[in-house]
């Protein structure tokens, strides 16, 4: 459950790739989405974090202690194992995330810095080799065909949708079954993209969901910064939401021996947590609002 849901925070906390593909899609800049999403995923780090420490606490033996031999010798070696496995962590977020809200470099460029501070500490920590750096060149051009293609078959796509008219007719059709209630209207655009969330993977989700359901969000006065980030929020809850929920088959392949409902029983602990996080974002929207207003002043 922990795995699960602290990884599906990938998607939510910058730099986000799903933040930096729907900043262009709805027309709003990728700094201000990786600040709204600040706040709300932070939020979701301590929902699991408290939630983890209490259930420990309530019963060690769900979180039992390193037995004495295994522990470390001193402060001084505890502090060094931390700075070791954060650091190259920390450089990543300050090389991309950084040099956006410094305005030194736009999201595409920051990518690029980010992939050479990668570079580096591979080549510093000495894991560098022609078999790796093979591997890496050839996933990155492999998930850029894939997301291009996305990218103009939606565009192709959109752009014919939006010409007929069918964008229009669905979102006055939809304006019409909201009785011109937006929160109404946003809990059911979230419950559509929940469902969605189950067998699908966010990329045609951002690609082509989302630009049908723009005009009607526009329409009804919603801030697309936190429309956004409601929909990230979402798409992490439908993942660690049974009955497909991808995290839990994406951590079956890489531990084969769990059993796929003892996976499924650790998730729905934390989906709980997830909604209560979706529900605060959903309710107090300046949990989402406040920080890019604030780096905008």
């Amino acid at each position: 459950g922990a795995i699960t849901a602290g990884g599906t925070l990938g998607i939510l906390i910058p730099p986000s790739v799903l933040l930096i593909v729907m900043g262009p899609v709805v027309g709003v800049p990728a700094t201000d989405l990786f600040a709204a999403a600040v706040i709300p995923g932070l939020l979701l780090a301590s929902l699991y974090i408290v939630y983890t420490l209490v259930r420990s606490y309530i019963n060690p033996a769900l979180g039992p202690a390193l037995p004495p031999e295994e522990r470390a010798g001193s402060l001084g070696e505890v502090v060094r194992e931390l700075v070791l496995g954060i650091a190259p962590v920390v450089v990543v977020i300050f090389a991309t995330l950084g040099v956006i809200l410094a305005g030194i470099a736009t999201p595409t460029d920051a990518g690029a810095v980010g992939a050479f501070a990668v570079l580096l500490l591979t080549l510093a920590y000495r894991r560098m080799t022609w078999t790796g750096f093979r591997s890496a060149v050839y996933s990155t051009l492999l998930t850029s065909c894939m997301i291009l293609l996305l990218v103009a078959a939606s565009n192709y796509f959109g752009s014919i949708f939006s010409r007929m008219g069918s964008a229009s007719l669905i979102a006055a059709r939809s304006f019409g079954i909201g009785s011109g209630s937006s929160m109404a209207m946003l809990i059911l655009i979230l419950g559509i993209i929940f469902v969605l969330g189950w067998p699908l993977e966010w990329v045609p989700i951002v690609l082509i969901v989302v630009p049908i359901l723009l005009p009607l969000v526009q329409k009804l006065g919603i801030d697309i910064v936190w429309f956004c980030t409601l929909v990230a929020v979402c798409l992490q809850t439908a993942w660690l939401s049974p009955p497909v929920a991808l995290s839990a088959y994406f951590l079956k392949g890489v531990v084969p021996e769990w059993e796929i409902g003892d996976i499924y029983k650790g998730m729905l602990q934390f989906m709980v947590l997830q909604v209560i996080g979706l529900l605060l974002v959903l309710f107090f929207p300046q949990l989402a609002l406040w920080l890019p207003a604030v780096l905008r002043d």
